[in-house]
């Protein structure tokens, strides 16, 4: 299976080296030296690490025939594809690849069916489910440890928690001003 781990961003200095923004939970293993990765356009790879090193936060790569800044920046927007085991699992025991998390039912802690996972957002605070609904509509759901309860691969399903309002109209007022508000609606009746 194929996984994308990184795309390629700037070239960084006049010796080959490219910035890569990393897609992957484990770049000391995906994208350490040595590593062949496939490319996407495939014209430009497959591609082999020669050498990383972090500088002012962000991963550079330099890679085996890449010599200089020219050759370096067309590269860029190159996405980097990892060929992994389909049996493979994280290390943690609470991280899951993106492909087992694909098409898991999805349903409440009480049994209702919200939907099917047809994609998954990672953002830069949270990663979200989008979860197709039975009647076509799509809901966002955060994938964090109080709404996600569990994840049952053998089952095929995610258990959720959903605060109200987040799969269904049912939010609460939350906001003070609005209790003020109906407290003097109440007052003038």
């Amino acid at each position: 299976m194929q996984l994308v781990v990184a795309r390629i961003g700037r070239a960084h200095g006049i010796k080959g080296e490219v910035t890569v923004e990393v897609r992957t939970d484990e770049p000391e293993l995906r994208l350490g030296p040595g590593a062949v990765l496939l490319t996407d356009p495939a014209s430009t790879g497959p591609l082999t690490i020669e050498a990383g090193r972090v500088h002012s936060g962000r991963l550079l790569l330099r890679f085996e025939g890449v010599r200089d800044r020219n050759a370096a920046e067309a590269l860029r927007n190159t996405l980097l594809i990892a060929e992994v085991d389909p049996e493979e699992l994280p290390e943690e025991e609470d991280e899951y690849y993106d492909h087992q998390l694909m098409d898991l039912d999805v349903v409440t802690k009480d049994g209702v069916e919200v939907g099917r996972i047809t994609e998954i957002s990672h953002l830069p605070s949270q990663d979200l489910f989008i979860v197709e609904r039975p009647d076509g509509s799509e809901v966002m759901i955060p994938f964090v440890e109080e709404i996600v309860t569990e994840i049952d691969l053998e089952e095929q399903k995610a258990v959720i928690d959903p605060p109200p309002g987040l799969i269904d109209d049912q939010a609460e007022i939350a906001s003070s001003r609005d209790a003020e508000d109906s407290a003097d609606s109440e007052d003038k009746a």
